[in-house]
């Protein structure tokens, strides 16, 4: 008889992972009932948020529970790859947060790990279930589109330092921007255009704001200029195997006019953009601009987290697979490995 309610556990509560606790509580047919930090301050908020939590230091007492389906590891990006690898021995479904390990090395281990285990790995790949991408890679299945050409990417803030966690520090983190949020641009990108084997990647990365104090006013007020080691911007180009090439800007601080999130696809038939979320094309001897009247109000995260629910109680299938973290964690590993070097990298 199928489980009528999954049981989770949290393994970081800082940040995204109080989110997660947060949103979890609209999943009817989920609920975590324990939680493990390092940090004391971040237990005490989680259990603001629900008393009825177990709030533990060490996450390897959530994973001797019996009770608990499955895990969501939130922790710095540093320390996703042993708890998740811990929790699948343990038989623990897992939603690990983006990105998913340091390198592809790690996010290999873990998906074989998850294989092994028989269970299942999810990232958390929220960007993809917005109602944009989905109406953009629906468009581009049927072939509106036609053989895409060129993809652009922009993940661009003008001063979006974090002035909070660890988001400055790269051997926690393993990059500034391109990591962080370039990769949520990177997967949703990808995703539309159907996913295409990656073949090649040229990058560059540049740090000039980060390392220094603030000379201005931030929205997220000052950060910690002395530990940050990571990049400001990073561009990259990538090529995929059947000609598709794609391009993307990704800053924490930018000399430019405001933020940008936007991706662009340009293909033989057509093109897209997707905010506002448009089509571009030739019909009747004219050129013709598709907007789309109502795409849907979905809550990406919340749809993320009701779809892992689903996927472990109802067996649908995983639209955002640990197999497609691998994927793009090889683009990114390409990519700052490229901008080490000054050199084109072939990603195997």
């Amino acid at each position: 008889m199928a489980k009528k309610e999954l049981k989770i556990g949290m393994i970081g509560v800082g940040g995204i992972g109080r989110y997660y606790v947060d949103m979890f509580r609209k999943v009817p047919e989920a609920k975590v009932i324990a939680a493990a930090d390092v940090s004391d301050a971040a237990l005490e908020e989680t259990a603001n948020i629900d008393p009825g939590i177990e709030c533990l230091k060490d996450y390897r007492r959530i994973l001797k529970r019996k009770d608990i389906d499955a895990v969501a590891v939130c922790t710095p990006n540093k320390f996703h790859t042993k708890p998740t690898l811990e929790a699948l021995a343990t038989g623990k479904h897992v939603i690990v947060e983006k990105p998913m390990a340091m390198n592809a090395r790690d996010a290999a281990r873990m998906c074989q790990a998850a294989k092994k285990a028989r269970r299942l790995l999810m990232i958390g790949f929220q960007w993809r279930f917005h109602s944009n991408a989905q109406m953009i890679r629906k468009a581009v299945d049927a072939g509106q589109l036609g053989k895409i050409a060129y993809v652009h990417c922009q993940a661009l803030r003008r001063r979006g330092i974090p002035s909070w966690g660890v988001f400055g520090q790269k051997d926690l983190q393993g990059g500034g921007p391109m990591i962080d949020i370039g990769v949520h641009n990177l997967e949703m990108a990808h995703y539309m255009i159907g996913q295409p084997r990656p073949l090649t990647a040229y990058g560059s990365c540049y740090t000039y704001l980060g390392n220094r104090k603030p000379e201005a006013l931030a929205p997220w007020g000052a950060w910690d200029h002395k530990t940050y080691t990571v990049e400001d911007l990073a561009v990259a180009m990538l090529r995929f195997a059947g000609g598709a090439s794609l391009v993307i800007e990704s800053s924490f601080a930018a000399h430019i006019e405001k933020d940008v999130w936007n991706v662009t696809l340009m293909g033989e038939k057509g093109g897209a953009t997707f905010d506002p979320p448009t089509l571009f094309k030739d019909e009747f001897g004219y050129m013709v601009n598709v907007t789309p009247s109502f795409v849907g109000e979905t809550d990406m995260f919340l749809h993320k987290l009701q779809h892992f629910t689903d996927c472990v109680l109802k067996g649908e299938k995983c639209e955002a697979p640990g197999e497609d973290g691998l994927v793009v964690q090889k683009m990114l590993d390409a990519v700052y490995r490229s901008a080490e070097t000054g050199k084109v990298v072939t990603i195997r």
